[in-house]
């Protein structure tokens, strides 16, 4: 089965981002997204009236937060998913904290509550797929690892299905220590890599330089996920850019 999955972090609506604010680049990002055409979209960064008003402009796409009691103050990873093709068994967010459960808290010198959000899809009689979406610490490498450390705890008392895919904005280089957590206790692995690509900057702070950071958007496959191509969006639409970040394209096949 084949699949076409995205990842975007969206940028909040920052009155300061002047022509690249939300509503000078909805539409060139909402654009994007259906251009590539989706099966499933990790978004980070969103308020809920933002991902609203996302979700107004995508093409067969729904949120799944039928789990969620939005907080106003509060930026959300979301997953958007094809509604005709994919059906969502269960769905939960998890607190990257010492009280997971606990909704908006922050431990581990965290500068804010930071969570990941997963969904269980059925995918077909045979295949049912977890798809997980973070958005950790910009800050402290030794806060993000204990943030990976609760979400690889957490996630792997509830996953009991045949696939997992894992993405988001991860706010490091993938030669640190999260990447090497999520392959050694996940079992997962780092498809751009595979593809021998060479690394380069997502997060571009609407410049669109691509030589100057670290590639800290990721999407990562479980082993029995192949993945036909890996890219990011690096296009923009008379100067303006759909986020500051590139987001991440793959093509997959569940095996």
């Amino acid at each position: 089965m084949k699949l076409k999955v995205a990842s975007s972090n969206i940028r909040f609506d920052n009155p300061k981002d002047g022509d690249h604010d939300w509503k000078g680049r909805r539409e060139i990002l909402a654009d994007v997204i259906n251009s590539f055409n989706p099966d499933l979209l990790g978004t980070q960064e969103g308020w809920q009236w933002q991902l609203y008003d996302l979700k107004s402009l995508l093409e067969e796409l729904d949120i799944s937060d039928s789990h969620r009691s939005w907080i106003d103050e509060r930026m959300y990873p979301s997953i958007f998913y094809r509604r005709e093709d994919l059906h969502v068994l269960d769905s939960g967010d998890i607190w990257l904290s010492e009280t997971p459960d606990v909704v908006a808290s922050k431990s581990f010198n965290s500068a804010f509550p930071r969570l990941c959000t997963w969904s269980k899809f059925k995918c077909s009689q045979k295949r049912t797929l977890l798809f997980v979406d973070v958005h950790l610490d910009h800050i402290h490498s030794e806060t993000r690892e204990a943030q990976i450390g609760v979400l690889i705890n957490e996630i792997s008392k509830i996953n009991d299905c045949t696939h997992m895919i894992l993405c988001g904005d991860f706010n490091e280089s993938p030669r640190e220590d999260v990447r090497k957590l999520i392959v050694e206790k996940l079992g997962l692995y780092d498809p751009w890599t595979a593809h021998e690509k060479p690394e380069e900057t997502s997060h571009h702070n609407f410049t669109g330089e691509r030589c100057d950071g670290a590639r800290i958007d990721w999407i990562m496959l479980s082993k029995n996920i192949s993945c036909d191509a890996i890219d990011l969006h690096r296009d923009s639409h008379r100067g303006i850019f759909p986020s500051d970040h590139f987001p991440v394209f793959a093509t997959i096949e569940l095996k």
